[in-house]
Formats: C-alpha cells, sequence, structure tokens
C-alpha cells in the first residue's frame, strides 16, 4: 500500500511541477513559452494575453493538487476539478486530430504535456476516493 501511496504522490507532484512551471513561464515570458514548446507556434499567432490566461489556469492546477496533497479532507474536490480541465485539455487535443487539423504524431510529441498530466490527474482522484470510502461500506452508503 505505501508503495501504491508513492507512485499516486509522484504523479500528483509531477503535475504539480509541470503545471506550476508553466504558469510561472507562461506569466513571467508568454513570448519565451510560445517559442520553447514544441509546436505551439503551428496552432496560431502569438497572442500574450491567451497565454497569460492558460498561465493563470496552469497556477490553479498547481495549487490544486499541491494542497490536495495536504488537505486530505479537500482532496477529492480540489485534484478532480484540476483533472477535468487536464482531462478537457487533452480531449481538445484529440479533437483536432481526429477533425483534420493536426496530424496524429503530435498527439505522441504533446502526451508528456498533455495527456500525460490528464491520465495522472484521472489515476490520483480514483485512487483518492478509494482512499476515502469508509472501511465495510460502500460510498453510496456512507453518505446515507
Amino acid at each position: 500500500m505505501q508503495t501504491l501511496r508513492f507512485f499516486v504522490l509522484a504523479m500528483v507532484w509531477f503535475n504539480v511541477v509541470l503545471a506550476g512551471w508553466l504558469s510561472i513561464h507562461m506569466l513571467y515570458d508568454p513570448e519565451g513559452w510560445y517559442y520553447f514548446v514544441p509546436g505551439v507556434t503551428d496552432t496560431g499567432f502569438y497572442n500574450q494575453h491567451f497565454i497569460r490566461d492558460i498561465g493563470i489556469i496552469q497556477g490553479f492546477i498547481a495549487l490544486a493538487f499541491a494542497i490536495g496533497t495536504f488537505k486530505s479532507e479537500r482532496r477529492i474536490e480540489l485534484w478532480a476539478a484540476a483533472t477535468l480541465w487536464l482531462m478537457a485539455h487533452a480531449s481538445f487535443h484529440m479533437w483536432e486530430v481526429a477533425v483534420g487539423i493536426c496530424s496524429a504524431s503530435v498527439l505522441l510529441r504533446d502526451f508528456p504535456a498533455v495527456s500525460l498530466p490528464a491520465l495522472f490527474g484521472i489515476a490520483s482522484t480514483v485512487w483518492a476516493c478509494a482512499q476515502s470510502k469508509p472501511a465495510g461500506r460502500s460510498l453510496a452508503t456512507a453518505n446515507l
């Protein structure tokens, strides 16, 4: 059980570090971020305001995962909310491929920074839900 907990926390902190770095880079140096991240220049013209907007979202994602690590009573809500955005972002990337906006090769290129955080968020949130289940009772009957 300790090994599983270690892997969950490693996934969570991967998301904290990645989202935190993205947030800081996007807010502090949006143009540098635009040219640094592979494929971003292929998605449209540089837009400082839009990049900083997404940087704020990434900051909230980093905070949600970090705070959830220390506040177990709020973990599910925090991790689930952050994960929903990550899932929507990954789904949007897949949609772009499905409708022909991008080639399938971008899914592999984007995987570490787009799909992997979403998968880590899903796994971590599922684990948090399982940990909150009262012993011997299902979640459905625990709230009755």
